[in-house]
């Protein structure tokens, strides 16, 4: 398998486990307060990747790559994580989803013009169809009377929050692996959300076992496995094509939801959700440089395409 086929991989399994996540956090916060599941969440992370991270011995970063690590980890362990958990208690799994996968139409701008990853016409007609499968879904969710104002401001901070952290992410793995970005970035968003761990400590004393076993898999799934595999994923591809692989975790969120929550998609739910993987589908292509079969340079042949 050629290291772009393994990336692509990698890309899906972290849509999956990111879908996944919405869902699980939607029922665990009927029993955990918001800053308690981010704290358990990125404990177990931090645990479940010590291994790893000690298998590896990779030299810790210096510096303004520190600096990136750190800064990416606590935006996104820790402010994201607290944040998106208490946006589910105002908003069903799929439009929580929804708000938050606003954040890749601002990695591809900021991307195309910071790192100069350009505007490639795959990636723009992808995320145009997917973004209207994005639409589709919000004006075909029936919700379940738990959407309000509140729950919506608090989708977009997540998506300004992921937008960020996705940015300072792209710049730290120019000189720091998957591995470690991961690791040290749990460790940041574990030091961030240490003021609400007694009170986690608290609600996991008086929490069901099925409850506690949700915020293992939080901890394993979308977020050790999730994160190593997205690292890995888009250290290999510019950060415009991989955000707007994520535009189909709606859409997967949206159906995990339907079939555990009961929370039951429209029609037009399902139809922008096939939009939504469509989307992601075109992105993914790489433009032909068309022009060099006319003998033109090849320079101005791959003019705008990765």
């Amino acid at each position: 398998m050629s290291e772009k086929q393994l990336a692509g991989l990698a890309a899906a399994v972290t849509v999956v486990a990111w879908a996944s996540s919405f869902v699980v956090i939607r029922s665990a916060g009927e029993v955990f307060s918001p800053g308690a599941m981010a704290f358990a969440r990125i404990f177990v992370a931090c645990l479940a990747l010590l291994p790893l991270a000690l298998r590896h011995r990779l030299p810790l970063p210096r510096g303004r790559a520190l600096g990136f690590v750190l800064g990416y980890g606590a935006l996104w362990f820790g402010a994201y994580a607290v944040l998106i958990a208490w946006a589910e208690r105002h908003l069903d799994a799929g439009t929580a989803a929804l708000l938050v996968n606003i954040a890749p139409i601002l990695v591809t701008v900021v991307a195309g013009f910071v790192f100069r990853d350009g505007f490639p016409r795959p990636v723009i007609i992808g995320m145009l169809v997917a973004f209207t499968g994005v639409v589709i879904i919000a004006f075909g969710s029936e919700g379940s009377g738990a959407v309000d104002s509140l729950g919506v401001v608090l989708g977009l901070a997540t998506a300004m929050l992921y937008a960020a952290a996705v940015l300072l992410q792209k710049v730290a793995l120019r000189t720091v692996d998957s591995v470690t970005t991961t690791w040290l970035g749990c460790v940041a968003g574990l030091v961030a959300t240490t003021p609400f761990a007694p009170q986690a400590v608290g609600e996991l004393s008086r929490a069901s076992g099925s409850a506690i076993a949700g915020l293992v898999y939080l901890g394993l799934v979308p977020t050790a496995l999730g994160f190593i595999t997205w690292g890995y994923a888009l250290a290999r591809t510019d950060a415009g094509r991989m955000a707007s692989t994520t535009l189909a975790v709606p859409a997967l969120a949206v159906l995990m939801s339907w079939a555990t929550l009961g929370e039951t998609p429209t029609l037009l739910g399902l139809l922008g959700g096939t939009l939504c993987l469509l989307g992601v589908a075109i992105s993914r292509r790489t433009q032909a440089p068309k022009l060099a079969s006319f003998g033109k340079s090849p320079k101005l042949a791959n003019f705008g395409t990765k």
